[in-house]
């Protein structure tokens, strides 16, 4: 809306000037200075207008990703302990849930809240609070301490959380615990799945565009307390398998200034949407098994839709930030395929490593890594950080992007210049992009991150 405003203040200068040119001859300079007045007044209003219709710069000043503590780590024994003293597993459901954490990708230092590692455990409300403000607070108190920005100049606050919405809402506890200001701008962003960080994104840009000189606040976490499935149905307890504690905080600016000290500036976001779909919309949700018990099912169709879904995606993305050499491609395939109806001619698949040099796939599981990977053409140093999350954090939710950049950072890898993309998956069903332009090489020497304790550790073999 505000564009198209501009655009339109911009259009009826245009206008104006364009009506009094053929009135114009160099006379009447000569004769009467106003008009040498007049024309310089249009020019700068001419300029104003075309700098204002102009999109602001969005720059991603740092972000920080929260590292639980060690009383939290949570082995794969640990986890099968814990479910056998739960009680309320039958022995089938516990021998499934081994076999599912065998192959899926998961490490032996992923990370739980430790009500759900007590036995007994006793998961309820106020634990669930405590996860989420360690999570939060942690995340942002670094955030902060990065960036030397003070809370009260924050304008901008986005927090996402998918499952635990209580109230007062996770935004309400962000502005309390750091006394933003009255006049905040704040959102809370509920049910979107692992791909709302991006639409957090999406969301903080287009506000920015809005509100001149301001700092974003973007909040991602996901709690696991209260959404812990304690029933039998095996396509809701994958997602016992394979989620984890984890919270991310990443500061945007407007600000010209901050260009100088940002990392990145957010060059596009792409948002696809595939609710209209029966099987998309409900091959993730939250819902009740027949004894009553509240879980996340994964349907059989889920790696159909992420495909569908990513393909749909790609297809947006594609002609932003392809080479002309791969549009073409893409585009000739794309005609053959639809307007031809040639069904022998296979789709183009570009070569996005022309256009990336970083990769940030959400790690959802295993089995999205691979096929995102196969559908990409991508290497196993682009699939790196993604993997290495999955398997140091597990599934961390709308997190994993952030977790999966500060490795890319850590391991030294971000030049100046480097594009990074982030592809994000969630519920509803949703495929997210992100693409950032990094505006100086990241030193990993200089980075405090959850990885740079460890990083020489990285990569591991991870069992395919």
């Amino acid at each position: 809306m505000v564009s198209k405003t501009k655009s339109f203040v911009f259009l009826l200068i245009t206008i104006i000037i364009a009506t009094q040119l053929p009135k114009f001859s160099f006379k009447h300079v000569q004769y009467d200075p106003t008009w040498v007045i007049a024309g310089f007044t249009m020019a700068l209003l001419l300029a104003i207008a075309y700098f204002n219709i102009q999109p602001r710069p969005i720059f991603l000043v740092n972000f920080s990703c929260y590292k639980p503590d060690k009383a939290c780590k949570c082995t794969k024994q640990t986890f099968l302990n814990s479910s056998y003293a739960a009680g309320t597993f039958t022995e089938e459901s516990v021998l499934f849930q081994k076999k599912v954490l065998e192959k899926s990708g998961l490490g032996e230092e992923t990370y739980l809240p430790q009500v759900l590692l007590t036995i007994p455990s006793n998961p309820c409300m106020s634990e669930a609070r405590k996860e989420i403000e360690t999570l939060m607070f942690g995340a942002v108190d670094e955030l902060f301490a990065k960036t030397n920005v003070k809370a009260k100049e924050i304008g901008i606050l986005i927090v996402n959380c998918s499952l635990f919405n209580p109230t007062p809402s996770l935004s309400a506890m962000v502005v309390n615990r750091y006394k933003l200001r009255s006049n905040i701008v704040s959102y809370n962003i509920a049910g979107m799945g692992c791909s709302a960080g991006v639409i957090s994104v999406d969301l903080a840009r287009d506000l920015l565009q809005v509100h001149k000189n301001s700092y974003a606040l973007i909040v991602s976490v996901e709690g696991a307390t209260l959404n812990w499935y304690s029933g039998n149905e095996k396509s809701m307890l994958v997602s016992n398998c394979l989620f984890r504690m984890g919270g991310s905080a990443i500061l945007l600016s407007n600000k010209r200034s901050d260009k100088n000290r940002a990392k990145y500036q957010l060059v596009h976001t792409v948002r696809t949407h595939k609710g209209a779909d029966d099987k998309s919309f409900t091959c993730v949700s939250q819902t009740e098994d027949p004894t009553g018990k509240i879980g996340i099912s994964l349907s059989k169709e889920l790696m159909v839709v992420a495909g569908d879904a990513l393909k749909a995606n790609i297809t947006a993305v594609a002609p932003l930030v392809l080479p002309i050499s791969e549009k073409v491609r893409f585009v000739v395939s794309l005609i053959a395929k639809k307007t031809f109806k040639m069904k022998t001619v296979k789709p183009y698949v570009p070569d996005f490593k022309l256009a990336f040099e970083h990769f940030c796939v959400h790690s959802g599981g295993k089995a999205v890594l691979d096929g995102v990977q196969k559908n990409l053409s991508l290497t196993e140093w682009h699939m790196e950080p993604s993997r290495m999350t999955l398997y140091r954090f597990g599934n961390t939710s709308s997190t994993s992007i952030w977790y999966e950049l500060s490795y890319t950072e850590g391991k030294g890898r971000v030049k100046k210049g480097d594009r990074v993309w982030q592809i994000a998956f969630g519920s509803g069903f949703k495929c997210n992009s992100a693409v950032w332009r990094a505006l100086r090489t990241v030193n990993p020497a200089q980075e405090k991150n959850p990885w740079m304790d460890e990083i020489n550790s990285f990569p591991v073999d991870v069992p395919r």
